[in-house]
């Protein structure tokens, strides 16, 4: 579903990515681990086509991102850090807005589902999205994703500044939509949460996926070692 080969992206004699391949598939979660400027965001970019590659091909359920802008996007719900809704707009009105920009039109009923399905408490439908935590915004991307029955889920650090119990949250959202065959990307920091949801991870530094790994095989500690090593940190435990 998410298809990168060979991905180098270079900005004169800077290299933010080197030569990157990677294959998330349906009911997979692959968790991109490393410090800021490792390149995560500009892999996540580069599926979403707002960077085009030096060299290389990013393909999005078998299709060119560069070739198939429009048509990839189909498939996919991108969720940033900070998710930007109309903050005069409710929750029902933004899920309106969006999805119908994707092509499609649902009546209020099945919105009001989708925003249930995606964890918003039904008092908050017809909130306006400033009065919205973030966890709550987080959600009503959620609730799109789900609307448009995407394949695929680009995340990028999703659940920075979320409190413990909204992160729990949406990482049970993220279990459940991996569970209905929805490839997902997500960049994060969060290495705990990392372990806990993905079935794989990779750890980048310098553009580059210095270790990839299965999820199952490694232990939260021996994860957390490999970081540390990576990123040329001492364990001080």
């Amino acid at each position: 579903m998410i298809t990168l080969k060979n991905i180098t992206k270079k900005y004169g004699d800077f290299t933010a990515v080197d030569n990157l391949s990677l294959e998330v598939k349906s009911g997979e979660i692959l968790c991109l681990l490393g410090a800021n400027g490792a390149g995560k965001s500009t892999t996540i970019n580069t599926l979403l086509n707002f960077i085009t590659p030096t060299s290389g091909t990013a393909l999005i359920n078998e299709l060119d991102v560069v070739k198939n802008p429009i048509k990839t996007k189909y498939y996919l719900t991108y969720i940033p850090e900070n998710l930007m809704l109309y903050p005069t707009l409710t929750a029902i009105e933004n899920l309106d807005y969006f999805t119908k920009l994707s092509g499609k039109k649902f009546d209020t009923k099945a919105l009001k589902l989708y925003l249930s399905e995606a964890g918003l408490q039904e008092e908050a439908h017809n909130k306006r999205v400033k009065e919205f935590s973030k966890g709550m915004r987080q959600k009503v991307g959620i609730a799109l994703a789900i609307a448009k029955e995407s394949k695929i889920l680009l995340l990028d650090e999703p659940t920075s500044g979320l409190d413990p119990k909204s992160s729990n949250e949406f990482m049970a959202l993220l279990t459940k939509m991996k569970n209905n065959g929805v490839a997902i990307l997500m960049a994060t920091h969060d290495l705990f949460r990392a372990k806990e949801v993905s079935t794989h991870i990779g750890i980048m530094r310098s553009g580059v996926l210095q270790n990839y790994s299965n999820t199952h095989d490694v232990s939260l500690k021996e994860l957390e070692k490999i970081y540390l090593e990576i990123m040329n940190f001492k364990n001080v435990s």
